[in-house]
């Protein structure tokens, strides 16, 4: 009897001090939250910079202007031409390279300083981006209001960054000598490299304030995590479609080219290069990617909704949004196909992916346990 007294005694106070552990990290949570609002308000604008960015390459994209631009001048090529002088000095180096030659011989003027701002565009916002991370992070640190643990992920996106500006160039640059378009395998990486980075600050602004999980399940944080990654693998998909001009082809939906299977898809040798360059097999896998995903997020929905409790009601709702981000992307995927491609709705359908993104994120940080101080 003692002994079984004892053990309750024991259990009880195992509990009290779990549940002090617990408050005490909340408490600790919600100070932080309150102090990192700075960090998690610039944070949060860095994300939407890095959004305003990717649609705008995506319009450089599809007004062919990514070439525009045949130097690359991080610092002097702010400043865009001037004069009449400049710009004719810009039109002539335009003139030398391949697109031009195949496909705009004869353009005008004019024509060429619509796809140069276009480029232009794209290019200060990368600079903006750089600019806007890197001073208001240093003056952060300096007054002590970085977190330690969030000190090494800045460090990280940073380099993220700068290397992005770096794929950017070594993606226009494959276009300037033997091609009339950049090659698609940059162009997706380039693509991937920005929403990655757009996910981890995204992630790390939410970790800033998501209060602590008091129901932790680990199938649930890897299924955000697989979530996550297919997201990420999707938008590749899209830029490989992107980069071949694979939207501009087998215009119809459900079906495409009489079927839901098609035909032909592997006439390339060898094999594995039809998912790469063939542009039926390109888009074929895209559509088939956009299924699973729908399917997997109300997999992962009706999980949620079976098994955890009332009192996180906050996770129900992002599995509830993440579905409904996926129904609209994919709707906005079949229009931009069945427009071929029309600007705006090729546009809203690249913006919309990295909603979805930022919601599948949002779906992980929520199954992440708060560990130690912040």
């Amino acid at each position: 009897m003692r002994g079984q007294k004892a053990m309750g005694v024991g259990a009880a106070a195992s509990v009290e001090r779990q549940s002090g552990a617990i408050a005490g990290v909340q408490e600790r949570t919600a100070y932080s939250a309150r102090q990192t609002r700075p960090l998690r308000l610039w944070l949060y604008f860095i994300c939407f910079l890095i959004g305003c960015t990717v649609v705008v390459g995506g319009a450089t994209r599809l007004t062919d202007s990514g070439l525009s631009i045949t130097e690359w001048k991080p610092i002097h090529g702010v400043i865009p031409p001037l004069s009449l002088a400049e710009w004719e000095e810009e039109f002539a180096k335009y003139r030398q390279i391949p697109q031009y030659e195949q496909i705009n011989a004869g353009m005008s003027l004019a024509q060429f300083q619509f796809i140069f701002w276009w480029e232009w565009a794209h290019r200060l916002l990368g600079r903006f981006i750089g600019l806007a991370f890197f001073v208001p992070m240093v003056v952060f640190w300096m007054r002590g209001q970085v977190p330690q643990w969030l000190k090494p992920h800045l460090v990280v996106a940073l380099g993220l960054g700068g290397l992005q500006g770096a794929i950017g160039w070594w993606m226009v640059s494959s276009g300037l000598v033997d091609r009339v378009d950049v090659s698609q395998y940059r162009l997706a990486v380039h693509l991937s490299v920005a929403c990655v980075l757009f996910a981890y600050l995204f992630s790390l602004a939410r970790m800033l304030v998501v209060p602590v999980v008091t129901q932790f399940n680990r199938g649930l944080e890897r299924g955000a995590q697989l979530l996550i990654l297919l997201v990420l693998i999707q938008i590749f998909l899209g830029a490989l479609v992107a980069g071949l001009n694979a939207g501009m082809a087998y215009n119809t939906w459900p079906l495409m080219d009489g079927a839901f299977l098609p035909g032909g898809m592997y006439p390339l040798s060898p094999w594995w290069l039809n998912h790469f360059e063939n542009v039926k097999l390109v888009q074929f896998q895209h559509r088939m990617m956009a299924y699973l995903l729908l399917l997997l997020a109300g997999l992962y929905l009706w999980v949620v909704q079976k098994h955890v409790s009332a009192a996180e009601a906050g996770l129900r709702r992002v599995a509830r949004l993440l579905e409904t981000a996926l129904v609209v992307q994919i709707v906005l995927g079949i229009m931009a196909l069945l427009s071929v491609v029309r600007l705006d709705w090729a546009l809203a359908h690249q913006g919309c992916a990295l909603v979805v993104l930022a919601v599948t994120c949002e779906l992980w940080v929520r199954q992440r346990r708060v560990q130690g101080d912040t």
